[in-house]
């Protein structure tokens, strides 16, 4: 039930940090409906290229993946530690959102899951917890990379 409040409040935050491509567009959709079209989205290339993102997401990103690399290096088994490093980045990254469209649409399916791990990480009592959130992070940073640049 933790998980599910966490899960809700981060994309309660993404839908007020991003309200400003609201402001830009046409459509008033309500979180429900975003959250569902959220659920529907599959990521994918923009015509067989990488989406653009703004430098502040990209800054984010690489510096979660060198986070989580130092992580790894040092041997150690904190995760919840770790989770909450990794959160102080994508609240830098929600905090400072300038995208808008398809781009913007096309980042919070892979970003969404990630904060999803982040807050396994958090919460994680065993390391076989920690490990498998860790190893599900990696992967959706690894997505990210593949989809996206600056």
């Amino acid at each position: 039930m933790k998980i599910y409040n966490t899960i809700l409040l981060l994309l309660l935050v993404f839908t007020i940090s991003c309200k400003s491509e609201a402001k830009k567009g046409d459509n008033n959709i309500s979180e429900t409906e975003e959250v569902a079209l959220l659920d529907t989205l599959q990521l994918k290339m923009n015509r067989g290229k990488k989406w653009l993102v703004n430098p502040e997401t990209e800054g984010g990103v690489q510096k979660m993946n060198t986070i989580i690399k130092t992580f790894k290096s040092e041997n150690t088994k904190d995760y919840n530690a770790l989770g909450k490093r990794l959160a102080k980045q994508t609240s830098y990254i929600i905090k400072n959102c300038s995208m808008v469209g398809e781009p913007h649409d096309q980042l919070h399916v892979v970003l969404v899951p990630m904060l999803d791990e982040i807050s396994n990480l958090k919460v994680a009592k065993k390391t076989s917890e920690g490990e498998a959130a860790l190893t599900k992070l990696e992967g959706l940073i690894k997505d990210y990379f593949i989809y996206f640049k600056l």
